[in-house]
């Protein structure tokens, strides 16, 4: 017997605004004591797609009230150039949050680039000392992406804990950040990558599926259950349109619940970015006990 279920489009620029006018509230809010949030974005080179990525999020941060700190620099910038710009960021107290932008030309490290940014102001959640604080379920500013994904099932009502979720794609931006994240919420949490001998195994039994590859149309009726979440990171650029990491058109009917590309995962990324550079602001990223799942903008903490 064949069951087919009405899919429902989860509405990541709907949940993003709703998030991102309460983040625009809240500066106001702080504004009036003296303290309007800064967040500096560090662009190196003339990548044109983060370019366009660079521009999108300092558009966001204008339209919330914020100081837009930008600082480009050239595509032969060294190590030691970008490295003075961060340290100067870092000790400017009008910079609240710093934001370094992937990729970086050929002949720069990012890690240590990345380690340079104050753990207080690391909006972007990457460096080590974040990392460590995630890792132990500390307080502390958490990676934009998965903190938007775990926004979008909270907005949904999906529950985690006690979830089954399986998380396609083993990447420092998203598929181990997140897999924290929902680990600390009470999901039991598998994730595949490339040595994955048999991926349909792997995500069928899962109420959650999260893919965030790369590989366009990865993920496919194969690989899901009837009423499975199916939340897709990827995002792909063709003469067709955008495309995500799932086949979308050949999921509906089976999953219960899919985010679309564009208009699903992305416009959450920059609303937890700004909710991050509020929380900077505010001095809200000191290691203490957590509070709850989430804190005031839906920030898992």
């Amino acid at each position: 017997m064949t069951i087919t279920i009405t899919t429902i489009t989860i509405n990541g620029t709907k949940i993003a605004r709703a998030i991102r006018a309460r983040v625009a509230e809240d500066v106001t809010r702080l504004a009036a004591t003296g303290i309007v949030p800064g967040l500096a974005t560090i662009l190196v080179g003339d990548d044109p797609a983060s370019t366009v990525y660079v521009a999108a999020k300092r558009r966001a941060v204008r339209a919330a009230g914020m100081r837009d700190l930008h600082r480009h620099l050239a595509a032969s910038a060294l190590q030691e150039e970008v490295a003075a710009v961060i340290d100067e960021l870092a000790a400017d107290p009008a910079v609240s949050g710093i934001l370094l932008q992937f990729p970086l030309p050929p002949q720069l490290t990012a890690a240590p680039l990345i380690d340079r940014i104050p753990v207080t102001k690391d909006v972007d959640g990457l460096t080590t000392a974040s990392a460590g604080l995630l890792a132990r379920g500390e307080r502390g500013l958490r990676p934009c992406t998965p903190s938007g994904i775990v926004r979008l099932l909270d907005a949904e009502g999906i529950q985690l804990k006690g979830a089954r979720v399986a998380i396609v794609g083993w990447g420092e931006l998203v598929g181990r950040p997140l897999a924290q994240l929902l680990l600390h919420r009470g999901a039991t949490v598998t994730v595949a990558h490339e040595f994955t001998t048999d991926l349909a195994a792997i995500a069928r039994p899962a109420d959650i599926v999260v893919v965030a590859t790369g590989v366009r149309g990865l993920i496919g009726p194969e690989h899901i259950s009837p009423g499975t979440t199916v939340i897709d990171v990827g995002i792909h650029r063709t003469p067709t349109g955008l495309h995500g990491d799932a086949r979308t058109a050949e999921l509906r009917g089976i999953a219960g619940r899919i985010t679309p590309v564009p208009g699903g995962v992305g416009p959450m990324t920059i609303a937890m970015l700004l909710a991050n550079t509020l929380r900077a602001a505010e001095g809200d990223t000191r290691t203490r006990p957590r509070p709850g799942p989430t804190d005031r903008c839906g920030v898992p903490v």
